[in-house]
């Protein structure tokens, strides 16, 4: 167990910058411009959840759409709907919880062909 901890002075090769954390940690590393914050977020082998805070609706947009993450929250963070399918990209899921698409972890689809009688059979 880790309390509540920011890291600062963070680098891209620090394994707190490219493994997944469960738990209320922070890291905090310093970046040139967006394309350089999208390529870190995106450069991992994890996407479970994002989130994004900003006053600018353009930059929450362009990031909630560019990250690689099965959740983005912006501008609010772990809110959680049984409406809302929940799950990661690459290696941070496999299928969807709660909402309509985790249904699909329940079903199977099935398709039947079947040869009906020339005389009409049943539906006659």
């Amino acid at each position: 167990y880790v309390e509540s901890t920011i890291f600062g002075d963070v680098d891209d090769k620090m394994e707190i910058a490219t493994d997944e954390i469960f738990g209320p940690v922070m890291q905090i590393l310093k970046f040139n411009d967006y394309e350089d914050v999208l390529k870190r977020a995106n450069n991992t082998t994890y996407g479970l959840a994002a989130g994004i805070f900003s006053q600018n609706i353009n930059t929450c947009n362009y990031f909630s759409r560019a990250l690689k993450a099965g959740t983005v929250w912006v501008n609010c963070y772990d809110v959680f709907d049984a409406s809302v399918p929940f799950g990661g990209y690459k290696q941070s899921g496999f299928g969807r919880i709660k909402g309509e698409y985790a249904l699909e972890n329940f079903t199977q689809v099935k398709s039947v062909t079947q040869l009906l009688p020339q005389d009409g059979g049943w539906y006659n």
